[in-house]
């Protein structure tokens, strides 16, 4: 069985999304290779071609920080790809297989908390499964319910499709943002049955996931359409549920005095 290699498969991904131009090279006629060539990305980190090919074959996956910050300059990576690529090229194996996490608990104050607040908000774990939800965020988004996976809606259902009108803007940043969360630990099982179940069903997750983006944090602002009082522009907030690894509360709300906090108000007030 062939064994996974994240830092080569970032380390690829990333160089055929390069182009020649994008780094002040001549394109040619006979270039047969999407994006970079390999020797290419070894002249513009100042290494040699035949230990950069041993990076990206999986031979050697713990390079120098000088040579990650090399190679991650020549890819032209930004800060949290930086960061990311760093992680892997330290990520050491022999730790085991990593054992399946307990059921999270959602304290009770939180609970409380999203009960009462005039928001949308529902708390989900690292899985971007939803373990809590408030009536308000149902109401806009019917998807938002229990049990729920926030990834699995996105990218199968074509109601969730469809309440989110920038659906490629938020599936390329919700993938990237997976991939942060994920880092070098790809091996936790919770982790690889979902990206399982979402590379059989989705080429679009499929496509997504084979670019190694990388993000930390999304948008603060997205539109989502609801059918009763239509499209609502909403600012999103995030907050970790300090002592409970994972759990993060979501809190949707508008600008006051516009005319998305006035729908906001007439979607609570609807039975």
């Amino acid at each position: 069985m062939e064994t996974h290699k994240p830092l080569a498969d970032f380390l690829r991904a990333r160089r055929e999304l390069l182009r020649p131009e994008d780094v002040g090279l001549a394109r040619g006629e006979r270039r047969r290779v999407p994006g970079l060539r390999r020797e290419e990305v070894a002249l513009l980190a100042g290494i040699s071609s035949e230990y950069y090919l041993r990076l990206e074959q999986g031979r050697d996956q713990h390079p120098s920080d000088q040579v990650v910050e090399a190679i991650a300059s020549a890819l032209q990576l930004d800060e949290e790809s930086r960061a990311h690529v760093a992680e892997l090229a330290r990520a050491r194996p022999g730790r085991g297989p990593a054992k399946r996490r307990r059921p999270q608990r959602v304290p009770d104050g939180v609970r409380m908390l999203i009960d009462t607040v005039n928001v949308p908000a529902f708390v989900m774990n690292q899985y971007r499964d939803v373990l809590a939800v408030n009536r308000l965020a149902t109401l806009l988004e019917p998807a938002l319910v229990v049990g729920a996976n926030r990834l699995i809606s996105l990218f199968t259902d074509e109601e969730t499709r469809a309440s989110h009108p920038d659906w490629n803007q938020n599936t390329a940043s919700v993938v990237a943002q997976l991939r942060a969360d994920t880092g070098a630990e790809e091996d936790d099982p919770q982790f690889q049955a979902l990206i399982g179940e979402l590379s059989m069903k989705s080429e679009r997750f499929r496509q997504l996931w084979a670019r190694h983006d990388v993000s930390l944090v999304g948008s603060p602002t997205g539109v989502i359409h609801n059918r009763q009082v239509g499209d609502l522009l909403l600012r999103r907030e995030k907050f970790a549920v300090i002592g409970s690894a994972g759990l993060v509360v979501v809190m949707y709300h508008a600008e006051p005095g516009t005319a998305d906090s006035e729908k906001l108000a007439l979607l609570g007030s609807l039975s």
